[in-house]
């Protein structure tokens, strides 16, 4: 049944096009106007891809999890790729997710929010605008929603038509994320079935043989109390995410909804604002202060406590609960002497938020032979110091944010099986950023399990 979508604005200070009387950042240029504009018209009488009652019940959840009753898992592809819409590759990604929510369920005994960099994410913000390659320069990729990879002329141009393509592809991913969560992917009856054998290699074996044991007894437990299968338990949630950059995409799918008064950006339940975008008088701000939707904040190094405290006071006035997740990226080398003052700061100005950590981008390097990665160790750290941080100033850390594939690749040095530079190339398939393997990905699940189960003990 399609959602009561009305026409009035919800207010005469915003629209959803207010924010191009801002400074847009980040924005992609487009020879041909108008058949941007053209394009952005179709788009808008499409049907949304996410409905508002599903944005209002992840808010709640969100809000839970503020208040330490729940925590957040988001992770996903730095950047999805059109070519990756198949059916096993969002399977896999659904499957690393799922399973890293289970084990920190287990160790912090309270139920985690899944949230997947899925079925948007397809524009990326780049910190040059050109890419110089034997004196040719051309536009940066900027994501599949905007141009190509190729290195030519033409496939570097920004074209309108990739929007709506990429509208089609997360159309087509959120069927199958829908059907999977209805029809009984969540077979939770055989952990030990899980491909941990990793876990040999690790000079802990015991500690991740004994978590897979303690769970399988645990579902054991469940199925006796209440006399079902616990594969019968069919029914999980997934909600999607994506970077807010695009303006006009984000836009195109904006709706007043009449039933409850509000507007909602309906390309994804849980936008965020990146950390090139999040300057409080930018259009990126005029736009995400309009919609309804909870959104994630991410801030790092040039955070200054003053400048973050005005931005969630725009984004949220009235302090409503669930609305803001600040999502930290400092590096483990950093994370000590930047996030003290702001976590400090936001516990003075009395607002509400979820403090989530993303430990992979601020621990990117380059190197020497031209491999952008990140190293394990650095990625522990950074989420180690996280929870040290915030236990120790009072506050709580409710969320992990990582970049991760259910893939054997080899994009992030270390883990239980020792990867360095020279592993990285047998299986380097990352377009942007490197992400964590199936692997590395439990590992660091179990690594923040034990730290919430610390917590709670």
């Amino acid at each position: 049944m399609s959602e009561p979508i009305g026409e009035r604005a919800a207010s005469d200070q915003w629209t959803p096009s207010s924010w191009k009387s801002k400074l847009a950042e980040q924005q992609p240029a487009y020879p041909d106007q108008r058949a941007l504009t053209e394009v952005v018209e179709q788009l808008a009488k499409l049907p949304p891809l996410v409905t508002s009652w599903e944005i209002e019940t992840l808010k709640e959840l969100l809000a839970e999890a503020a208040l330490g009753k729940q925590f957040l898992l988001q992770g996903g592809d730095c950047s999805e790729s059109f070519e990756d819409c198949e059916s096993p590759i969002i399977a896999i990604k659904l499957k690393i997710l799922l399973q890293m929510s289970l084990v920190l369920i287990h160790g912090a005994q309270k139920q985690v929010i899944r949230v997947v960099r899925i079925a948007g994410q397809f524009a990326k913000p780049r910190s040059k605008d050109m890419e110089t390659r034997d004196g040719v320069s051309l536009p940066s990729y900027r994501g599949d929603l905007v141009n190509r990879l190729s290195f030519t002329e033409e496939d570097r141009r920004a074209d309108p038509q990739l929007l709506l393509r990429g509208y089609e592809r997360a159309a087509l991913t959120l069927n199958f994320i829908r059907s999977l969560s209805d029809g009984g992917f969540a077979d939770l009856h055989h952990p030990e079935y899980w491909e941990l054998d990793f876990v040999k290699l690790s000079p802990r074996p015991s500690r991740y043989q004994e978590r897979v044991k303690a769970l399988s007894e645990s579902l054991k437990f469940f199925e006796t109390l209440a006399g079902t299968v616990v594969g019968k338990v069919r029914r999980v949630d997934f909600y999607t995410s994506h970077e807010g950059l695009h303006l006009q995409y984000e836009q195109a799918q904006t709706r007043f909804i009449a039933r409850v008064g509000k507007w909602f950006d309906l390309t994804t339940h849980f936008p965020w604002i990146g950390d090139l975008t999040r300057n409080v008088n930018g259009a990126h701000i005029e736009y995400f202060r309009g919609i309804s939707n909870p959104i994630g904040v991410k801030i790092g190094p040039t955070s200054e406590p003053e400048s973050l405290i005005a931005l969630i006071n725009r984004l949220n006035p009235e302090n409503e609960a669930g609305r803001i997740t600040l999502i930290h990226r400092f590096g483990d080398d950093k994370i000590e002497k930047h996030l003290p003052p702001l976590v400090r700061a936001v516990q003075q100005s009395g607002q509400i938020v979820l403090w989530s950590c993303d430990p992979m981008h601020g621990n990117t390097e380059l190197t020497a032979s031209g491999y952008k990665t990140r190293d394990f160790n650095r990625i522990r750290s950074e989420v180690d110091q996280a929870f040290d941080i915030h236990e120790g100033l009072g506050s709580r850390l409710g969320g992990l944010h990582v970049e991760v594939t259910g893939e054997n690749v080899t994009e992030c040095v270390g883990g239980v099986r020792g990867l360095t530079e020279a592993d990285l190339g047998r299986a380097y398939r990352t377009q942007v950023d490197p992400r964590l393997n199936y692997e590395q990905a439990l590992e660091i699940g179990l690594l923040v399990a034990r730290r919430l189960e610390k917590a709670r003990s």
